[in-house]
């Protein structure tokens, strides 16, 4: 645990973002209890919360503590009810616990958030010109038929 006091938001945040990295190599390692002791911790900062608790439940999960992972995904989707991992894995632990209408109707929620927020995909220059350019041919081609088709209807309505 982090016993000294970090005064400005920056600190704060670094010591999050590092509990975060750490706890991931310790959940690797099979280290449980000291990543669940990390996170706790740095959860006293109110930083990143969605985020520290969807890994919490991850490492409860590894552990088959269903219940407690149950609860972090939870926590996690009251911070950020769009987190789609979280969302998909507290169905997995439905699926785990026998829990089927949860498991179902959270599930099929999951893939509804992830169609709605696909991950941000990493484009070089090239490939975003490429689909700007493509784009604005589909929005001309729409444009264009709007406009045979008002045209052909002024034409039938003469």
């Amino acid at each position: 645990m982090n016993t000294q006091v970090l005064k400005t938001r920056e600190e704060q945040l670094n010591y999050v973002h590092e509990a975060i990295e750490r706890s991931d190599d310790l959940r690797k390692k099979g280290e449980h209890k000291q990543a669940i002791s990390l996170l706790v911790d740095a959860l006293r900062y109110g930083m990143e919360k969605a985020t520290l608790y969807y890994k919490l439940g991850n490492v409860y999960f590894d552990q088959e503590d269903l219940t407690r992972a149950e609860y972090a995904y939870k926590r996690a989707l009251e911070m950020d009810s769009k987190h789609v991992n979280a969302m998909h894995n507290l169905a997995v632990v439905y699926k785990r616990q026998k829990k089927m209408s949860l498991y179902v109707k959270t599930y099929k929620k999951s893939q509804r958030l992830s169609l709605s927020r696909p991950r941000n995909p990493d484009l070089s220059t090239s490939q975003k010109r490429r689909l700007r350019f493509l784009s604005g041919k589909v929005f001309l081609w729409i444009v264009a038929g709007l406009g045979v088709i008002l045209v052909i209807v002024w034409l039938l309505l003469r």
